[in-house]
């Protein structure tokens, strides 16, 4: 397994933690990377969530020089990648997506091994962290299951501190609980000024952890943005009931509405109900309805899942026309 963590250093340089322009990597014929470009400011998470084969992983490779770039260049904590000597890996911790480890020693032996090579790690921290995520070092790490192997992959990330952590797919085979005190582990690197650069499919962990997102699709970002934007522009669907209005009067006074789509008004006791699925502000929403007797109004919490869905499965031309917007 490559090993790319240790102890974190003090930098005060307020240039970003991660620069990527025009990254082109091609297998062959196959454009794995085309044209990629994002920055990461230091002392934030930045998350990349795209389905199986959209290039997630080999971003990763590709900023730590794991793989060589057929095109463009990216600078990790103010050096060249290209010109990644042991100084700068010592500030990098890195989880790759498959995880290779030495299966006949313990976790502890196997740990004090990577300590050994990229520098100190300060006391206790190594066994805090096992107990935080219910790892058991003294086990062989054959025996271990894939979920306990990942736990073993997280502290060789986290065990140094370091300038910048790289964390491909970390929660695969996690349960829910750990998936949970990772993401704490991960709020706490970004507190002490850490970078974290992670990949993951699942959009609610990235919503939950990171502070911007790239979508990517096919080698492509589709866009870059802030969770709370993403959010505000996400879909929400709502039902209401109104009095003393017709079915006919409600789509009529909710129809002009930017961003209310597969509106429905269908007639009910004393009035009418209607669902709808918004996707723009709420607030012409709620002026619209204002006069109406409402009897009941449920909107759901904002769904960044499906929006980014959405957005997966959209024409070129469609997708385009949404990053914009």
């Amino acid at each position: 397994m490559p090993r790319l963590s240790t102890v974190s250093t003090s930098n005060s340089s307020s240039s970003p933690a991660i620069v990527a322009v025009d990254l082109v990597k091609k297998f062959g014929s196959t454009v794995a990377l085309d044209a990629v470009s994002f920055t990461v400011p230091r002392g934030s998470v930045f998350g990349v969530i795209g389905p199986n084969g959209a290039g997630k992983t080999t971003i990763m490779r590709a900023l730590l020089d794991l793989i060589r770039l057929t095109s463009g260049h990216a600078t990790l904590l103010g050096t060249d990648s290209r010109n990644a000597g042991p100084e700068l890996r010592r500030r990098i911790g890195f989880l790759p997506g498959e995880l290779i480890l030495e299966g006949r020693i313990t976790g502890r032996r196997l740990l004090r091994h990577y300590a050994n090579i990229s520098g100190p790690v300060p006391a206790g921290r190594v066994d805090e962290l096992a107990d935080r995520l219910g790892l058991d070092l003294d086990r062989t790490v054959r025996t271990l299951s894939k979920g306990n192997k990942q736990k073993l992959g997280i502290v060789q990330a986290f065990m140094h501190q370091p300038d910048l952590l790289v964390l491909d797919e970390p929660t695969s085979g996690l349960d829910p609980l750990m998936q949970q005190v990772f993401l704490g582990l991960v709020d706490e690197a970004r507190t002490a000024g850490q970078t974290v650069f992670l990949s993951s499919h699942v959009i609610s962990e990235i919503q939950q952890a990171a502070d911007q997102v790239a979508i990517l699709r096919d080698g492509r970002i589709i866009t870059v943005a802030g969770v709370e934007a993403l959010r505000d522009t996400a879909i929400r669907h709502l039902r209401m009931s109104a009095t003393a209005v017709t079915a006919a009067e409600l789509y009529a006074r909710l129809s002009p509405l930017a961003g209310l789509g597969e509106l429905d008004c269908q007639p009910a006791p004393g009035g009418a109900e209607a669902t709808a699925i918004l996707t723009g502000a709420i607030s012409p929403f709620v002026q619209a309805i204002s006069p109406l007797r409402l009897t009941d109004l449920v909107v759901e919490e904002p769904d960044l899942e499906e929006s980014v869905l959405r957005l997966y499965s959209a024409p070129e031309v469609a997708r385009t026309e949404a990053v914009h917007s």
